[in-house]
């Protein structure tokens, strides 16, 4: 009887000790929340070398401002002062009457070396049957009227319709005199041609955009909607290879900023083609290796871009193009949630993008730059 009260004992002495080790064992945590919300501040200790202010002037190829042609312009100088934008690229200049009231502000005050003021067209009205004579008239108008390129938007080959209501391509061939023109004054076309391409998939959790399109569901595209994403992309390469005597500028490095190798190509195969990065610089900041290997090999093409003019969001284009810092954000997360890397360029590239290449194509005058 003893002998089994003492394995009793010991029994409950080693299920009491058991007990108390898996007592300490803690439930998980009844804390939920959502993916956007969850963005907590990076623990990593790395030297940081964030930028206010480009290394050296530049000229942003891609900008709006849509009331360049009243008011004063120094309140916006003085802005462009502290970033070091030496010259602004205004894509709105709508063309005619308006387009003049916009250079010639920008001559009263003083500013012609500060602002480049690029014509647009309408192509709605491509059914008229003197459409193709008034619009070469404009371009040459607008041209002798200070114009320096012609801004072809993104909606000028998605949602304008002819008056029959179908599509107008930008590869319509009606439009092919309006390039040709281009190319025999000297001007660039700068085209922004579609969206990023995850605009046209599923809304789902394998789509990089998902935040962007929960909370701005207008961007949300199906797969034909106006019409698929290859087909707007390659209606605007077509007019670039028909047309090898005009210099064409893809803007948003045309949405292949997420694959360079693609990019490559498109560069090779089409001599007059440039690019800029406006409203893409967070793609080239997670891949620094193979986007510096890219603005190495096409360091003649690449040119600044920013496209909405807020000037502290110019910070992470100067932290990109000029640090080698790691792991820091972008300033929209639903454009990025991933952090990005500084691509360290050299001096020698960074007067490249910043300004020699843009100077070159827009007949600028490099003295006010250095040399």
């Amino acid at each position: 009887m003893e002998r089994i009260s003492k394995k009793a004992w010991i029994l409950a002495c080693f299920l009491l000790l058991v007990g108390l080790a898996f007592g300490q064992r803690r439930e998980p945590l009844d804390i939920t929340i959502d993916w956007e919300s969850y963005d907590p501040p990076s623990t990593l200790v790395v030297p940081e070398h964030p930028k206010t202010q480009a290394k050296f002037p530049f000229i942003d190829i891609h900008n709006h401002q849509w009331r360049m042609g009243e008011g004063d312009l120094s309140g916006l100088v003085a802005e462009m002062d502290t970033l070091n934008m030496q010259v602004l690229v205004n894509l709105s200049g709508r063309g005619g009457a308006r387009l003049k009231a916009m250079t010639d502000n920008v001559t009263k005050q003083g500013y012609d070396d500060r602002f480049v003021v690029f014509t647009n067209i309408n192509i709605q009205s491509i059914d008229d049957p003197d459409w193709t004579e008034a619009t070469i008239q404009q371009l040459e108008y607008d041209v002798a009227n200070g114009a320096k390129g012609l801004k072809i938007f993104k909606n000028q080959g998605m949602h304008n319709t002819d008056s029959s209501g179908n599509r107008i391509p930008i590869d319509d061939p009606r439009i092919d005199p309006v390039w040709a023109k281009c190319g025999e004054l000297g001007i660039p076309v700068l085209i922004h041609s579609a969206d990023p391409k995850q605009f046209w998939q599923p809304h789902d959790s394998l789509n990089e955009r998902w935040l962007e399109l929960k909370l701005r569901p207008g961007r949300k595209r199906g797969p034909d909607d106006p019409a698929p994403w290859d087909t707007i992309i390659a209606e605007q390469h077509h007019i670039f290879k028909k047309h090898p005597n005009t210099t064409f500028i893809a803007a948003h490095f045309g949405w292949y900023a997420n694959d360079l190798a693609h990019l490559s190509t498109l560069l090779d195969d089409m001599p007059n083609m440039y690019t800029e990065f406006g409203a893409v610089i967070a793609e080239l900041g997670r891949q620094p290796r193979a986007a510096n290997a890219f603005f190495e090999k096409y360091q003649d093409r690449i040119l600044f871009g920013k496209d909405a003019y807020n000037p502290e969001e110019y910070f992470t284009y100067f932290r990109v193009l000029e640090t080698e810092d790691e792991y820091f954000p972008y300033y929209k997360r639903y454009h990025a949630f991933w952090r990005m890397y500084g691509l360290g360029l050299s001096d020698e590239i960074l007067k490249k993008i910043y300004y020699k290449n843009a100077a070159k194509l827009l007949g600028i005058d490099l003295d006010q730059f250095p040399q």
